[in-house]
C-alpha cells in the first residue's frame, strides 16, 4: 500500500470494519458448522462480507487480501448458486477459518505500521482444488472467473428502481443513487468499495460527494445517497447486476441517461471548482443538488448522524483530562490554605463544582465502558479448534455477554480467558467415552458467565470436567517445598489455588497445550496487572470453577485516605469492611511473633504498615492509631495505620518506572496525587495479602 494512506482516516475505517467483517462472518461459520450444513442465509451473508473486503482491501492497495477474498467470494457464490450435494463441510470451514487467519494476520500487520506481505497463494491453490471438486469440474477461480458480469441477477430484499431507454447508443451513460443500510456505518468506506468494482466496467465515472475521504462525506451519503454518472461500453443489465452486489445495500436507482454531453458538463464543472467539491448541474431531473458554495455548506451542516466514530487515543486523552480535572478541583477545593475558614459562598462554589466534576467523570466513563460480548464471542473459535486437535465434544455457553467493563481492561483480560479456556478443554473435559463410562453425556460443557458485582466484574468460568486432582496437587506441592507435611488442615480452596503459582504444572507429559507450567502465571500476572485476582474450586469428578475479579475501570476510584508516620496511603473503599480503634486485649501474639486481631470471635492477621514500608512514626502501640479491616477474595486483614484522612475519589497513576527497575515493591497498585499537592501511594490489597 502506498505511504500517502498511512495514518489517514480511511485506513483506520479499513481497519474497523474488516476486524468487524472478519469475526461477524467467523461466528457464523462456527455456528453453522455445528449442523453439518451452511444454511443459505448463512452462505449470502459470507458470500456478502468476502465480497466487501474484496473491494476494500483492492481500494487500499492490499492486494494479497483482495485476491484471497475474491477466492472465497467465488466459493461461496457457486454454494449459493449450484447448490451442489455431498459437501464436505468440515473441509470447507477449515478452509475459510484458515483464509480467516490469514486476514486476521495481515490486518494486524498493517494496525501496527508494518508490511501486509502475507503470501495467500498455496491457500488459493487449496480453495481452487475445493471449488473443483463441488463445481464438478476443473475451473480457474482466480480474478476473472464466475465475475459480476456472469453472475445472474439476484432477488434482494430491497427496493430496486429501474429507469431505461428505448434506444441504446455505443456508449451509454447511466446514473445511480444508492442507499445504504440504515447505521450500518462507514457509509463512505462503503462508497470507495463501490467505485472500485465498477473501474473494470466503466470508461468513465464521477460521484457525489467526490471527496469520500472527508469525515463529512459518510454523513451526506446517509441522508442523500450516494450518487454515480457512469459511461460505459456495457449494458444496463451488466452494470445493475454489479450494483446490486454491494453489501449493506438498501435501495437502488438506476437510470439510463441519452444525453453524450453529460460528462463534458459534469467534468467542467469539477475543474471550475476544484477536485475536492464537485456540484453536479441539474441535468437529470430526479435529484437536485445546489450549485451554490453557500447553500452546499448549509446543507452538509444540517446532514448529521446520531451515533459518529470517534478515535480510542482521542477517548484516552479526554480520560487523562478529566482525570487531571478531579486533581485540580480536589487542589482548590481541599486547599490548605483555606482551612479553619468559614467561606459560604465558595463552599456553594465547591459543591456545584464537585457535581458537575463528577457527572462529566461519569459520562467520559460510560463512554469508554464496553460489553464483553466480542471478548467472549472470540472463544467459540478457541473451544473449535481444541476439540478437533483432541478428538473431544465441548459446548461453549455464554451468559452475561451485555456486561460492561472499561476498554482498556478487556484488551488484559482476552488472553487470559483463552488459556483458561484451553486449559478447560485440555485438562478438565474428559473424552467422549470416558464420559459416557461416568454416566455423562458425550458432549462437556463449559459456561462462560459474567456479572457486576459491586464496582468489580465478576468472570466465572466453570465445565463439569473430572475436577482438580487434589492429591496430585499437594504431592506437587511437597515436591516443591511450598507446603510442609504437617500442613494436613490446609482448606481445599487453598489447595486449588497453588495451580496459579509459577511453574506449577501436575500434568507428566508435555503437549502441544500444557505441562510446562508457564501458563497458569502468567495469567495471573495478566489480572493483577489490572487491579483483579483470580481464585479457583473444584469437585473432583464434577467439575472446576474459576472465577476472575477485575475493577470495572483502572482511571478513577473511590478511595480512603490514610495516615502513617508522614507519609499517606490510600485503601480502595470497595476493599473495606470496617475500621476501628482497637483495644489491647483483642490482640493476639502467636509463636511464631505474628500478631492476630480477635474480632467477633474470628482472628485475623496483622499488617503494620510502617514496619513494610519502612515509615518513621511515633504511633506502634494500637490503641493510639486504627485498624481498617479489607476483605478480598474472602480474605480478610487488618491494616494498621495513624489515622484517616478521608475518602475522596483519586486518579490512579502508575508508578515511576524507576521504582520498580529498583526495587520490587509489594502491596502497591499505582499512586495519586492530593488535594494539598503531596503524593498517596494507592495500596493492593490482594498484593498485601499475599
Amino acid at each position: 500500500m502506498s505511504d500517502q494512506y498511512v495514518n489517514e482516516p480511511m485506513l483506520d475505517l479499513f481497519i474497523f470494519e474488516s476486524t468487524q467483517l472478519i469475526e461477524q462472518m467467523e461466528l457464523v461459520i462456527i455456528s453453522n458448522e455445528k449442523s453439518s450444513s451452511y444454511s443459505s442465509e448463512a452462505i449470502n451473508e459470507i458470500f456478502r462480507i468476502m465480497h466487501t473486503i474484496k473491494g476494500s482491501s483492492a481500494m487500499m492497495l492490499y492486494n494479497n487480501i483482495s485476491m484471497l477474498a475474491h477466492s472465497m467470494e467465488d466459493l461461496f457464490f457457486v454454494l449459493r448458486e449450484d447448490k451442489p450435494q455431498n459437501v464436505n463441510y468440515s473441509e470447507l470451514s477449515d478452509l475459510v477459518l484458515e483464509g480467516i487467519d490469514f486476514i486476521k494476520l495481515e490486518i494486524a500487520k498493517i494496525r501496527n505500521g508494518d508490511e501486509a506481505d502475507g503470501d495467500p497463494s498455496e491457500l488459493i491453490e487449496s480453495l481452487k482444488v475445493f471449488y473443483s471438486t463441488i463445481k464438478g469440474q476443473h475451473t480457474n477461480i482466480s480474478h476473472g472467473a464466475d465475475s459480476q458480469e456472469n453472475r445472474p441477477i439476484e432477488n434482494p430484499q430491497y427496493y430496486i428502481s429501474k429507469v431505461k431507454t428505448n434506444t441504446p447508443t455505443s456508449q451509454n451513460i447511466f446514473e445511480a443513487t444508492l442507499f445504504f443500510e440504515p447505521d450500518c456505518g462507514m457509509e463512505n468506506l462503503r462508497a470507495f468499495g463501490v467505485v472500485n468494482d465498477l473501474q473494470e466496467l466503466v470508461e468513465e465515472l464521477c460521484h457525489i460527494p467526490e471527496d469520500l475521504d472527508r469525515e463529512d462525506s459518510a454523513s451526506v451519503i446517509c441522508e442523500q445517497g450516494f450518487t454515480l454518472f457512469l459511461k460505459t461500453q456495457h449494458s444496463f443489465d451488466e452494470i445493475h447486476k454489479a450494483l446490486v452486489q454491494t453489501f449493506s445495500l438498501k435501495n437502488l436507482q438506476l437510470t439510463q441517461v441519452d444525453n453524450s454531453d453529460l460528462f463534458e458538463n459534469l467534468q467542467n464543472e469539477s475543474h471550475l471548482m476544484g477536485e475536492s467539491s464537485l456540484k453536479v448541474p441539474t441535468v437529470l431531473g430526479k435529484n437536485t443538488f445546489p450549485t451554490d458554495p453557500g447553500e452546499n455548506e448549509n446543507l452538509l451542516a444540517a446532514t448529521q448522524q446520531s451515533i459518529i466514530s470517534v478515535s480510542v487515543a482521542k477517548l484516552d486523552q479526554l480520560m487523562d483530562l478529566v482525570g487531571e480535572m478531579v486533581i485540580a478541583e480536589a487542589m482548590v477545593t481541599q486547599n490548605p490554605d483555606l482551612k479553619g475558614l468559614e467561606l459560604n459562598n465558595f463552599e456553594k462554589a465547591a459543591r456545584q463544582l464537585r457535581k458537575i466534576t463528577s457527572e462529566l467523570q461519569d459520562i467520559v466513563m460510560s463512554v469508554r465502558m464496553v460489553p464483553l460480548a466480542g471478548t467472549f464471542q472470540k472463544m467459540n473459535r478457541t473451544v473449535r479448534d481444541m476439540c478437533k486437535k483432541l478428538d473431544k465434544e465441548v459446548r461453549l455457553q455464554l451468559i452475561g455477554q451485555e456486561t460492561e467493563v472499561d476498554k482498556n481492561i478487556i484488551e488484559h483480560i482476552s488472553d487470559p480467558l483463552m488459556h483458561l479456556i484451553r486449559n478447560s478443554i485440555d485438562h478438565g473435559i474428559e473424552m467422549p467415552s470416558e464420559r459416557e463410562a461416568k454416566g455423562k453425556t458425550r458432549s462437556g460443557t463449559i459456561i462462560l458467565e459474567a456479572k457486576n458485582a459491586g464496582g468489580d466484574v465478576l468472570i466465572i468460568i466453570r465445565d463439569d470436567g473430572e475436577g482438580f486432582n487434589k492429591d496430585r496437587i499437594l504431592a506437587k506441592a511437597l515436591e516443591k517445598g511450598l507446603i510442609q507435611e504437617s500442613d494436613d488442615q490446609i482448606p481445599d480452596k487453598e489447595i486449588y489455588n497453588l495451580v496459579f503459582l509459577p511453574g506449577f504444572s501436575t500434568n507428566e507429559t508435555v503437549t502441544e497445550f500444557s505441562g510446562r507450567g508457564v501458563g497458569m502465571d502468567v495469567v495471573v500476572k495478566n489480572i493483577e496487572a489490572v487491579g483483579g485476582a483470580i481464585t479457583a474450586d473444584s469437585v473432583p469428578g464434577e467439575g472446576t470453577t474459576i472465577i476472575l475479579k477485575i475493577p470495572l475501570t483502572l482511571a478513577i476510584i473511590d478511595g480512603m485516605n490514610i495516615k502513617v508516620g508522614d507519609s499517606c496511603y490510600t485503601i480502595p473503599t470497595t476493599a473495606i469492611k470496617e475500621s476501628f480503634r482497637p483495644k489491647l486485649t483483642d490482640v493476639i501474639v502467636d509463636p511464631d511473633n505474628n500478631e492476630m486481631m480477635m474480632v467477633r470471635g474470628q482472628c485475623f492477621p496483622i499488617v503494620r504498615l510502617h514496619q513494610i514500608y519502612h515509615v518513621q512514626t511515633e504511633v506502634t502501640q494500637f490503641t493510639e492509631g486504627i485498624i481498617i479491616m479489607v476483605e478480598q477474595d474472602n480474605k480478610t486483614l487488618c491494616i494498621f495505620a495513624d489515622g484517616l484522612v478521608g475518602q475522596q475519589q483519586v486518579v490512579v497513576k502508575a508508578l515511576p518506572e524507576y521504582i520498580h527497575n529498583r526495587k520490587k515493591v509489594k502491596g502497591l497498585a499505582g499512586c495519586t496525587l492530593l488535594g494539598d499537592g503531596s503524593i498517596s501511594l494507592i495500596l493492593d490489597v490482594g498484593g498485601l495479602m499475599n
